[in-house]
């Protein structure tokens, strides 16, 4: 599905919010979009835009049109447009998606795949290896690049994750 650039009546307002100080666990699917600010652990799926906030925490797979993450996210990331990783982010988890773009400072420990294409699952949501080789995509990072590839395939550790988050933390001024 190929949606324009230009404001739809499902991006003009959040359909969904998990809001700060509120913790969810479950598999959230739905049209719109979706403002994580609070703790979420589990599977989202929208055909619309998922946001993570600067306070926002997930822990879970995300499949949707586009992503935009400022806070923390641990699992990985299927775009059908655009990934958005904000200077503020901790991503650690793989990327499919056509287009990324990651701000200077963004803590990355994950695999991309980014080949100008929507990717394509597997069978089984969130099996990582699912995505077709070959194409071109667009990787835009804001000066200079700052995020770390690994070729692994993996999940980051919990303890990586952890210490991955308390280094964010200390840089990032509240």
């Amino acid at each position: 599905m190929k949606r324009n650039d230009k404001l739809s009546a499902d991006d003009s307002f959040v359909n969904s919010i998990i809001g700060e100080g509120t913790h969810f666990r479950g598999h959230l699917e739905l049209s719109g979009l979706l403002r994580i600010d609070g703790d979420f652990s589990g599977s989202i799926r929208t055909s619309g835009k998922v946001i993570i906030g600067k306070n926002g925490r997930a822990d879970c797979t995300i499949d949707a049109g586009t992503v935009v993450v400022g806070g923390a996210v641990r699992g990985n990331v299927y775009a059908e447009e655009r990934v958005i990783v904000l200077a503020s982010a901790m991503l650690l988890g793989n990327i499919y998606a056509p287009n990324l773009v990651i701000e200077e400072g963004v803590v990355f420990d994950g695999h991309c795949e980014v080949n100008g294409r929507p990717p394509v699952r597997s069978a089984m949501p969130g099996v990582g290896r699912g995505l077709l080789g070959g194409g071109r995509g667009t990787v835009a990072f804001d000066h200079g690049e700052r995020g770390d590839r690994s070729d692994r395939g993996e999940r980051a550790s919990a303890g990586a994750f952890e210490a991955a988050e308390r280094a964010a933390t200390a840089r990032v001024p509240q």
